[in-house]
């Protein structure tokens, strides 16, 4: 089973659920055709490192961006949504890289005009490490008990774990930079939007502890570690030879991480390209309650589930919310401002970094949000970020102007990302 190709592999999901589908009619409508625009679908199951090896993934898009720029003239716009930011990120390291893509210094400068990176998950994502820890999530958790019953009967807990741990690509989307992005037990970057009192720096939390499983609360670090530790050596060994959740201090650990393709997913640990000419766009939804934290329990009849922990059941409040777009949380996009940092070791070559927020304003008689939606999906299809991907597109992106609706910039600002 492959990845699907060409355009019918991002327009819609399914008949009349549409993706990519608004922005690609409205692409087509000032101009842009087959000849100059393509789809790069990539498999999302499988490590980064691993799409290369089976498909050749990233030598095509670096074939098709020297083609687009030998039959056109012009550099390529590469647009990416939550895990495609990531993806993208990947292959700007890996295209310049020796031994990799071959391309040396200078080719992103020559080839990239502009990233846009729409709900990007570049520093992962908390309900990642819940999905691939037990199999659950809010909206398995928030269902009543005969839903549960019947889940339970037709695809475990345990069994939807098992299918997630082998897809190492879902690993990608574990949270980046530990406590300092995160936070710690006492204090978190976005605490002032918690509503229990108690800090997001507290991940997996347990009210009941019965053993050293749950005789204390887990920093996004710790509950890292718990999960690699739970679900085996097999799933271990892959994520550490795939992935690195770390962040760079010192811009020699930085220069040093050019050569460790394990870094290339994480924009903590590796730098943006030296590309002074090229832009970034960073569009993201803001105002939809996120997964932020969990409550969890040690499960009792281990023999029968297989999983030694869970998620609390029956508390409607084990699921902890915080801010983002309903599925990613606000504090992933952090890296947009920390990359505007004056001299940043992370961004060598001083690329201009936008930024605009988009509030949720749903329409509560449309069942996809309306054209003011900020749903991690859904946004895809809202007039807002239409315009602004038309704008870069057309080569207008410098009339963008930031719009800010959240504290973000100001909880980064507490960060400590080390010397610059």
């Amino acid at each position: 089973m492959r990845a699907a190709q060409g355009m019918e592999a991002a327009d819609f999901f399914i008949a009349g659920y549409w993706i990519w589908n608004k922005i690609l009619e409205n692409l087509a409508a000032i101009g842009y055709d087959l000849n100059t625009m393509a789809v790069a679908a990539y498999d999302w199951r499988l490590a980064y490192k691993d799409l290369e090896k089976r498909d050749g993934y990233f030598t095509k898009l670096k074939l098709t961006v020297e083609e687009n720029l030998h039959m056109t003239g012009e550099k390529t716009v590469l647009t990416s949504h939550s895990m495609g930011s990531q993806v993208v990120f990947y292959f700007l390291k890996w295209v310049e890289a020796d031994g990799y893509g071959n391309g040396g210094k200078g080719w992103v400068n020559k080839h990239i005009e502009a990233f846009i990176d729409i709900s990007g998950s570049s520093l992962g994502t908390p309900k990642a490490i819940v999905a691939l820890l037990s199999g659950e999530m809010k909206d398995t958790v928030q269902l009543n008990a005969m839903a549960v019953y019947g889940l339970e009967k037709f695809f475990s807990r345990k069994e939807r774990a098992q299918l997630l741990r082998n897809f190492p690509g879902i690993a990608s989307m574990l949270p980046k930079g530990g406590q300092d992005i995160w936070g710690h037990s006492d204090s978190a970057p976005d605490d002032e939007a918690s509503l229990d009192g108690v800090s997001y720096g507290n991940f997996i939390r347990f009210r009941k502890p019965k053993s050293s499983l749950s005789d204390k609360n887990l920093t996004m670090s710790d509950s890292i570690d718990y999960l690699l530790d739970q679900a085996g050596p097999k799933f271990k060994k892959i994520v550490d030879e795939s992935y690195s959740f770390g962040l760079a201090k010192t811009r020699a650990e930085v220069e040093a991480n050019e050569f460790d393709q394990r870094t290339w997913s994480n924009p903590l640990e590796a730098a943006l390209p030296n590309a002074p000419d090229m832009k970034i766009y960073c569009f993201y939804g803001v105002g939809k309650p996120t997964e932020r934290g969990y409550y969890y329990e040690e499960v009792e009849n281990f023999t029968e589930t297989g999983l030694n922990v869970s998620i609390e059941s029956g508390d409607p409040n084990a699921v902890v919310m915080g801010s983002g777009d309903g599925t990613i949380s606000l504090l992933t996009h952090s890296m947009c401002y920390r990359w505007r940092d004056q001299g940043s070791k992370f961004n060598p070559g001083n690329i201009p970094v936008k930024i605009v927020e988009m509030a949720h304003e749903p329409d509560n008689f449309d069942i996809r949000g309306g054209a003011n939606t900020a749903e991690h999906v859904d946004i895809l299809g809202r007039a807002e970020l239409n315009e602004l991907v038309l704008k870069v597109a057309s080569g207008k992106g410098d009339a963008i102007k930031e719009k800010i609706w959240s504290p973000l910039e100001s909880w980064t600002e507490g960060m400590d990302l080390g010397e610059n």
